[in-house]
């Protein structure tokens, strides 16, 4: 992969919330055991491809900013810089935070919980402003107007908090010709993915972006996937993608 416009987007390793099947978003949960290996595998897969970076993207959650620490130590690259921000968060689930998936589906039915899950344009139920998951009182988002806090997210939302960030700071550094690894969330960067492969607001209902997978990306000129492959073994891979798909179907 040339070193001009490349892009590697992973999605952090399994969380203690995603092995209980548990709906996350911005809820703060560590990486299981599972999820630290996942870290460090992704790690080598990259260093195995031949890739590494000038500088790294993350959110402001743990388990993607653990995800970033692990894997570049195992790239011997703990050095890089590293930029946290919100706006690389994971969609925010509304009143679904903390509940379980295929409890939601008994509660409200397949078809709802996967339009919440996998549509683009529909958010679950929003918190109250003095809900314990609406961010206001957390620290990280102090400097965060109210009016850009969210109370439940679409994947639709998502996408539009994610590209002025996107298109003000990291599309400058590529440009500028830096290699960029973005570390984040399944929706964070599904949203990202969308926009990069051209994927209509349908088809993004069946993208699934497992765990401690690297997406590795060669762009064009109007920063648009000319390439874009999973690193790692296929059929791992594929067993991955076939359990996110699985969700709402286990306990």
């Amino acid at each position: 992969m040339s070193p001009a416009y490349q892009l590697v987007l992973l999605r952090h390793g399994e969380s203690e919330w995603n092995k209980l099947n548990l709906f996350t978003g911005w809820r703060d949960v560590p990486l299981t055991q599972l999820g630290k290996t996942e870290a460090c595998e992704a790690g080598r897969a990259m260093a195995d491809a031949g890739l590494t970076f000038d500088l790294t993207y993350t959110s402001v959650l743990s388990r993607a900013i653990k995800t970033l620490w692990l894997s570049l130590e195992a790239m011997n690259l703990m050095w890089l810089p590293v930029h946290k921000h919100w706006r690389l968060n994971e969609r925010h689930y509304g009143a679904l935070q903390g509940s379980n998936k295929a409890d939601a589906v008994k509660k409200f039915g397949e078809a709802q919980v996967k339009q919440w899950r996998r549509g683009y344009a529909t958010p679950p139920p929003p918190v109250d402003t003095n809900s314990p998951d609406y961010p206001r009182a957390d620290p990280r988002y102090a400097g965060v107007a109210d009016a850009d806090l969210p109370r439940s997210e679409s994947l639709k939302d998502v996408l539009e908090r994610v590209l002025p960030y996107w298109r003000g700071t990291v599309v400058p550094q590529l440009r500028d010709g830096r290699r960029v690894l973005i570390v984040a969330h399944g929706n964070s960067l599904r949203a990202l993915m969308k926009h990069l492969e051209n994927i209509d607001d349908e088809a993004i209902a069946d993208v699934n972006l497992p765990t401690g997978i690297p997406r590795a990306y060669r762009l064009d000129a109007d920063w648009k996937a000319v390439e874009a492959r999973f690193l790692g073994n296929a059929a791992d891979i594929a067993a991955k993608i076939d359990s996110v798909q699985k969700q709402t179907q286990r306990a």
